[in-house]
């Protein structure tokens, strides 16, 4: 199956939430004859606004059930065979929603958070010369540094009054169990947990999520996935 995104951009205000700018539509079918698209965008763009920017705009609605209106809105828009997959509404670069047709009613949750940290990648049952080989110029000795992104991401189904997560307690969680553990710090020797388990960006992204999902274990969410960006174009996404 073909998996197919179109973004649409706007503008609207809904209260609390900052100003939303993009949703991601993403429709999964088979290309069609004559013109071999899943979907026209046009089509697309003209679905959402006419059927979600008024919704998008309504600053009365809570944005769990803003989200399980818009899928419901969008879902029967699209020819014979194509499906509607999911929807991401941004609120700004660090902050989105989103629904998954196989998912609802459950919303996620995402927050974007950065820290700084080095590392040395080196694998201590090889010799010297093997490491070099391996991990090239990331076998430094004196090991190397990155500006980390992080995108934590919840599951949750809307309270009875439209409530989703609480991104205050989100936040401080996060930086609690993360933030504060692994910035500034050098992930080989000053963390217990990359003692003897290589810091790559696979292994960075598991620890997290495995410190992190005791921690959202409770008060109706719970922790969907986690995803590290080692540089803007290698990152990882881990769940269980």
């Amino acid at each position: 199956m073909f998996l197919l995104t179109r973004e649409v951009r706007f503008t609207a205000n809904p209260s609390g939430l900052g100003q939303f700018s993009r949703l991601q539509v993403t429709l999964g079918g088979e290309p069609a004859p004559p013109t071999q698209y899943v979907v026209d965008i046009k089509q697309i763009d003209v679905a959402v606004r006419s059927r979600a920017l008024d919704l998008v705009a309504d600053q009365r609605m809570a944005v769990g059930p803003l989200m399980l209106e818009l899928f419901d809105r969008l879902v029967d828009c699209w020819p014979s065979g194509v499906r509607l997959q999911s929807l991401v509404l941004c609120a700004n670069p660090y902050l989105s929603f989103s629904v998954i047709g196989s998912e609802l009613p459950m919303v996620r949750l995402s927050k974007k958070f950065e820290f700084s940290a080095a590392h040395r990648l080196h694998n201590p049952n090889l010799d010297e010369e093997q490491n070099r080989r391996l991990f090239g110029k990331c076998n430094n000795p004196h090991g190397h540094g990155h500006n980390y992104e992080l995108q934590v991401t919840l599951v949750a189904e809307p309270a009875a009054d439209g409530s989703l997560i609480d991104v205050g307690a989100m936040e401080r969680i996060v930086g609690e169990t993360v933030l504060e553990r692994f910035d500034h710090k050098n992930l080989n020797t000053e963390l217990a947990e990359f003692r003897e388990l290589i810091p790559t960006v696979e292994n960075i992204a598991m620890t997290i999520y495995r410190l992190l999902r005791p921690r959202f274990a409770t008060g109706g969410s719970k922790l969907g996935s986690v995803t590290v960006w080692e540089t803007a174009k290698t990152w990882c996404e881990y769940g269980e």
